[in-house]
Parts: C-alpha cells; sequence; structure tokens
C-alpha cells in the first residue's frame, strides 16, 4: 500500500509543475496588462520586472500554505488513505479545468479553483465514508471547516465589489486631479504623487505581507509593527522630494518608475497569494506523508491531526516554484492570449472589433445606467458639469499619433488599486482571487475613464458579464468534478487512480505541447515594425489566402445547396462563419499596428490605410457569404424546392465560371486574374438575373425561390466587385511600399 501512496506524492509533485504553468498562463494578465497597454517601457522590460516580482513574492507566500491543509475542511476528520484521495482528486480536477478555461481565451481564478475543489472533494470523501459506516449524511457538515469556507468564499464574492468600485473612485479622483492632458499637472503634483504610490506599495507589501515571508526573524516584524508610522511618514516625504526633484530637474518621466513598480508590486502580490493554489495541495501531501509514515500505523486508521499545525514552508521550494511561474510567463503562449482578452476589455479604443457580442443583459444594465445619469445631470448643477465635463475631455491626438489602450495614469491606477488589495488580503491570510480584484480594478478604471461610451458600453459589460459567469462556473464545475474524481478513486482504488493519473496527464500534455494556436502572437505584435514593406508583404499573403477560401466556400454552397444536402449546409454555414471572423480579425490588425512601439512615416500610414481599406472590402463579401450561406441552409432546413433545370445549370455553371475565371497559369487562384475579368463575370451575371426574370411565368418557382436566386447572384457579384477593388488597392499599395 506504501508504493500505491507514493505514486499518488509523486504524480502531485509533477502534475505541480505543470500546474503552475497553467495556473500562471491563466493569471498572467492580472499584472502584465496594464503595463503593457499604456506601451511605458517594452515588452522585454515590463517581463523582467514582473519576473523579478514574481520571485520574491513566492517568498512571502508560505504563510497562505495552510488554506490547503486546513482552511476549508477539518483534516482531524479523515484518515490519512482519505486524505491522499481528496489531495489526488483536485490537482487533477485542477489541471484539466484551467487548462480549458485558458485554451477559450478566459481569464478565470485559480483561488476559486482550488477552494471548490478541496470542498467538492472532501464532501465526497465524507459521504463515501458516513455511507460505508451506515451514518448519517446529515453529518457530513462535521467535515467541513464552515466558519472558514464561508470567510473565503465571502471574501471572493465580496472583493468583486471592493475591487470595481475602489477602482472606480481612486480613478475618478486621479482623472479629476491629472486629466487627460496630465503634462502640466504632473509637473506640479507628480512627485507627491509618486511618493503616494510607492509609499503605499511598500507598506502593504513588505511591512503587512512580511508576517508570511518564510526567510523573515521575529525580532524584524517586531520592530516594523512598532515603528511603522515613523517608517511610512519618512519614506513618503523623501520619495515625494526626490521625485518631484527628478521631475523638475532632470525631465524624468515618474509615471515610468510608478508604473514599473506597480508591476513589480502586483506580481509580487500575486505570488504571495496564489502560489498556494498551484503548490499548496502537493505541499499538504508531503508533510501528511512524513507524519504517517514516522507513525506507522495503518493509512486507513491514521488521522490527520498533524495538518492543523502551522507549518512553514522551505524557502527554497518557493523559490524553485517562482522559477517556474517565470518561466511560464516567458514562454507560455496561452498567457499572451488572456493578456489580449483582458487589454481588449479595458482598452480606450473602439475601433477594432469586440470580442464579445452584445447580451440582454448588458443592454439593461446601459439603458438602466443611462437613465441614472439623465437623472444625476439634472441634479448636479450646470457650471459643476461643465467644470467636471472639462477635466474629463479626451486629449487631442496629433497628426501620425496612434491611440493607446489606456493611459499612463489609468495604468498606474490599475497596478496600485490592485497591489494594495491583493496584499491586505494575503496579510489577513486570506486566499482572494488574484483575478477578479485585478479583472475588476480595470473594469472599474475604465469605466471612470469614459471608456464605456455608447459606442462600446453593451459589447464591454456583455463581456464583463460573460467573464464573471466564467468564474462562477469555474466554481460549481470545480466541485462537481473534483467530488466526482474522487468518489471514483475511493471506489476503484489504484487501478482508477493510475487511469485517471494517465488520462489527465495525456490531456495536458497534448493540449500545451502539441496544440498550435492561430491567435496573434502578443510579443510578436508589440514589437513587429508595421511599415510599408510588413504591410505590404502581410497584404499579398492573406489576400490570396481570403480569395481562395471564399471561392471554395461559394463553391461548396452552390452544390451542397442543389444536393439537398442539410448536414452539408450546416458545415458550409459554420465555416462561413469562421471566414467572416478571420477577415474580421485581419481588418482589426489595422487598429493592433497602433500599439506597436515603431514610429511611422507618412509613408507607412499611406501603406496602413490601403490595408484598412482593402480588407474592409473582403470583410463585406465575407458578410456577404454567410449571410447567404444562412438563408440558403433555413431554405433546405424548411424543405422548400431546389432550383432544377435551366436555373439549376446556369447556377452551376456560374461557380465553375469564377472559379476557371481567376485562375492562372499555374492553376491556382489568383485575385489579380479575377481583376482582368471582372466586367465579364458582372455581364454573366447581369444575362443570369434577366434569364431569371424571363422564366419566372412559366418557371414555376416560388417568390422565395426567386429571392433566394437573386441573392446568388448579389452574393457572386459582391465577390467579385470587393476583390477587384482589393486588387486595385493591393497594386496602390505595392506602388507605395516600392
Amino acid at each position: 500500500m506504501e508504493y500505491y501512496f507514493l505514486f499518488l506524492l509523486v504524480f502531485l509533485a509533477i502534475v505541480a509543475v505543470f500546474d503552475i504553468f497553467v495556473g500562471v498562463s491563466n493569471d498572467a494578465v492580472n499584472f502584465l496588462n496594464s503595463a503593457l497597454g499604456c506601451r511605458i517601457a517594452s515588452f522585454k522590460t515590463v517581463m523582467i520586472v514582473a519576473s523579478l516580482g514574481v520571485m520574491l513574492g513566492a517568498t512571502f507566500s508560505s504563510g497562505m500554505m495552510e488554506i490547503a491543509r486546513s482552511g476549508v475542511f477539518n483534516p482531524q476528520m479523515f484518515t490519512f488513505s482519505e486524505i491522499m484521495v481528496i489531495f489526488f482528486a483536485v490537482m487533477v480536477t485542477d489541471i484539466i479545468l484551467l487548462d480549458a478555461f485558458n485554451s477559450l481565451g478566459l481569464p478565470t481564478s485559480t483561488t476559486v479553483s482550488i477552494v471548490f475543489e478541496l470542498l467538492g472533494s472532501a464532501l465526497a470523501a465524507a459521504a463515501y465514508t458516513l455511507v460505508l459506516d451506515g451514518a448519517s449524511l446529515a453529518d457530513v457538515a462535521q467535515y467541513i471547516n464552515s466558519s472558514r469556507s464561508l470567510t473565503i468564499v465571502s471574501g471572493i464574492l465580496i472583493s468583486v465589489v471592493v475591487a470595481f468600485v475602489s477602482g472606480t473612485v481612486v480613478q475618478y479622483i486621479a482623472r479629476l486631479i491629472f486629466t487627460f492632458n496630465f503634462e502640466k499637472v504632473y509637473r506640479r503634483v507628480g512627485g507627491v504623487y509618486a511618493g503616494f504610490c510607492l509609499t503605499a506599495i511598500f507598506y502593504f507589501l513588505v511591512m503587512k505581507g512580511a508576517k508570511g515571508a518564510s526567510f523573515m526573524q521575529p525580532e524584524w516584524i517586531q520592530f516594523m509593527d512598532e515603528n511603522t508610522w515613523p517608517i511610512v511618514t519618512s519614506l513618503f516625504f523623501a520619495l515625494s522630494v526626490v521625485f518631484q526633484v527628478l521631475i523638475v530637474a532632470m525631465n524624468v518621466n515618474i509615471f515610468k518608475v510608478v508604473i514599473l513598480a506597480g508591476t513589480f508590486s502586483l506580481a509580487f502580490a500575486f505570488a504571495g497569494n496564489d502560489l498556494v493554489n498551484f503548490v499548496g495541495v502537493p505541499l499538504a501531501a508531503w508533510d501528511s506523508y512524513k507524519e504517517w509514515s514516522a507513525a506507522a500505523i495503518a493509512p486507513e486508521l491514521f488521522t490527520m491531526e498533524g495538518l492543523l499545525k502551522p507549518t512553514v514552508a522551505a524557502t527554497g521550494f518557493l523559490l524553485f516554484a517562482g522559477l517556474v511561474m517565470v518561466l511560464t510567463l516567458w514562454f507560455s503562449k496561452k498567457a499572451q492570449i488572456v493578456i489580449q482578452t483582458s487589454i481588449n476589455l479595458s482598452s480606450s479604443n473602439s475601433g477594432e472589433q469586440e470580442q464579445f457580442g452584445s447580451s440582454l443583459p448588458g443592454r439593461m444594465i446601459v439603458r438602466a445606467s443611462m437613465g441614472l445619469g439623465r437623472v444625476i445631470n439634472q441634479i448636479i448643477p450646470m457650471s459643476v458639469q461643465k467644470g467636471i465635463d472639462r477635466r474629463f475631455e479626451p486629449r487631442k491626438m496629433h497628426q501620425g499619433e496612434t491611440p493607446l489602450p489606456f493611459d499612463y495614469v489609468r495604468a498606474s491606477i490599475n497596478l496600485v488599486v490592485s497591489a494594495i488589495l491583493i496584499a491586505s488580503a494575503t496579510s489577513l491570510k486570506l486566499p482572494l482571487s488574484t483575478t477578479y480584484v485585478t479583472f475588476m480594478v480595470a473594469m472599474g478604471s475604465s469605466f471612470a475613464d469614459g471608456a464605456w461610451d455608447r459606442e462600446t458600453a453593451v459589447y464591454r459589460i456583455s463581456g464583463v458579464l460573460t467573464v464573471i459567469s466564467g468564474w462562477f462556473i469555474t466554481a460549481f464545475c470545480a466541485s462537481t468534478l473534483a467530488a466526482v474524481v474522487c468518489s471514483i478513486t475511493l471506489w476503484g482504488g489504484p487501478i482508477a487512480a493510475a487511469i485517471l493519473a494517465v488520462g489527465s496527464s495525456a490531456m495536458l500534455i497534448r493540449s500545451n505541447l502539441k496544440t498550435k494556436f492561430d491567435q496573434p502572437d502578443l510579443r510578436a505584435d508589440l514589437d513587429t515594425r508595421y511599415n510599408a514593406a510588413k504591410v505590404k508583404s502581410l497584404v499579398e499573403s492573406k489576400v490570396h489566402e481570403r480569395f481562395d477560401v471564399t471561392v471554395d466556400v461559394f463553391n461548396r454552397l452552390v452544390n451542397d445547396f442543389l444536393a439537398d444536402s442539410e448536414t452539408s449546409m450546416r458545415h458550409v454555414k459554420t465555416d462561413s462563419s469562421e471566414l467572416f471572423d478571420q477577415m474580421s480579425a485581419d481588418r482589426g490588425l489595422y487598429y493592433r499596428m497602433a500599439n506597436s512601439s515603431f514610429k511611422p512615416t507618412p509613408k507607412d500610414y499611406d501603406a496602413r490605410y490601403c490595408y484598412y481599406r482593402i480588407f474592409t472590402n473582403i470583410r463585406e463579401a465575407g458578410r456577404s457569404l454567410q449571410a447567404l450561406a444562412k438563408l440558403a441552409t433555413d431554405h433546405i432546413a424548411n424543405r422548400h424546392r431546389i432550383f432544377e433545370g435551366q436555373l439549376r445549370d446556369d447556377l452551376v455553371g456560374l461557380s465553375n465560371y469564377l472559379t476557371q475565371l481567376s485562375m492562372n497559369e499555374d492553376g491556382k487562384l489568383d485575385v489579380e486574374k479575377l481583376l482582368e475579368h471582372s466586367q465579364q463575370a458582372i455581364d454573366r451575371i447581369d444575362s443570369m438575373q434577366a434569364a431569371l426574370l424571363r422564366q419566372l411565368p412559366n418557371s414555376g418557382l416560388s417568390v422565395r425561390g426567386s429571392e433566394l436566386y437573386l441573392n446568388f447572384l448579389v452574393v457572386a457579384r459582391e465577390c467579385v466587385n470587393r476583390f477587384a477593388i482589393a486588387a486595385v488597392l493591393k497594386e496602390r499599395l505595392r506602388k507605395i511600399a516600392d
């Protein structure tokens, strides 16, 4: 039996490393999005600062390890064999669940995951034991640390409101002080602002969080407790004076210091609070194994009172975990996808396609908020309104300047407020959700800044609701799946554990080592020089690719429709939607070009504008094709009549004609070839439309069928015209670049 527990222990240790990888991939957004979104420093600089914060913060997480040992359940109620199965079920569930959310590009909470996995598996183990003993299931409450669990869960839920309100209020005050044209005010009060921010960071991270550090001595902690206010006051005045001198005398950008310090502090707070989510369970399992080995009692009889004792994790182990977290930051592509999601939701730009659609709750909230705003405007005096409006007037962009997702003021507020809230929770040994806090602070600050205007508010709110609902779905899925895994392992024993271990490991390896992502590489996006030559190369590759797929989808649409195959039509409909999404993403790259660190020339701007017009036309062709696919699929699903006779032959002939017309000498589709013969294609479509009008009296074709046939012709005409325009613009872009 000892080998079985050794197997579980080794599995937990190995999975812990992968769990760090998956968890950090999900949570990298928490401390990277603000610095990357405001472009205060290069990608490399931001990553180095965040890496240092993670490494040092990991050593401050020792005090949080008790959460996994006794924070959710009462360990004295479980035997060693049951405890090991509980921990095994938690890690198997955690790795699968978080990896699924990461693959969808949705931020979720590792804290919610670990807490509800512990709760679900503990409840399952308790119920299993009670059933075997013939006891009442009502006694299951004795196995759960109800008061502590309630504190943790309520803290997580309250943090959503606290973080949003804090972000909104603090950002609103900061914007009233600085305005969007913050350069003048910044030179007068920038030193005080920076001094306050850094002092707050030092107080909450170091002085409040020192008790959780694995290397802190009791006398050091006592000294800080006894001299808190003298230290804080002296630090504030000293930093304020130094920073103000640097601003006035040397024209130093203090926002860069504040934002990088905020990035460091938030990474520090993240590691201090969240490391328990990744390694707390394996460490608790290791401590349990050592206690059982020393006792020499049967595993099904040895109860785990030992987990109630306070513990301090070894500094070396914490540093190793921190190193794994750092490597994940640098090499995880999933982390970049989740970062992009959060930046898009809190961005001030509204030009790029919104990642989330609208929803009824989102529309209701926006409508209610606008009504409330009108009521408030009637109460506040007009002079006060005008004064406030002047403070919130957006800064006018200079010619050639590109907008950023958010400016230095908002980025610094996001980082500092989030770090303070998380560090405060860590000092109280409360596993606050860093995802909840940072995401809602960013949403609150963007709301206060007016980034949620009438063009974007519904989509932003719908996106926030989608992400938050994902967090609560996480709680339900985590507890349920952990309970199932725990029950199967208790019932099936070593064989079931081996199957689950192999299956989850295979799933993890396949997902993280073999999956290729089509989403843009965030680091590459930030470092790419989108000059005329780069834009030209993008157009050269993408236009032909999209043209090939468009012709293919249209041909399949015609053939599968005439074959009256509903199954095939549904596949074509899906493919047309995916094609439209790809075309929209191509067009959206125009807005991401603005975030590049490269400063464009007038020629580069001309090239970018050509890019925008090319993919606007291509996207409209894709939109028409998508609409036609839906109409044709519904026509088949409703069992309406299919075209016959001459109409059928003409439609097949048009599909083949467009393909042959666009084929070059090498037998490949060529958009330039289509341009040469576009007028011939339009003439043929016109003749088909005239033929339809002549045949209508005798064809027996219904009005619905006639409308659909005309839609086929309209979409064909739209594709020819749009891609012909794209070919003309492509040639103009070639001249600009060359």
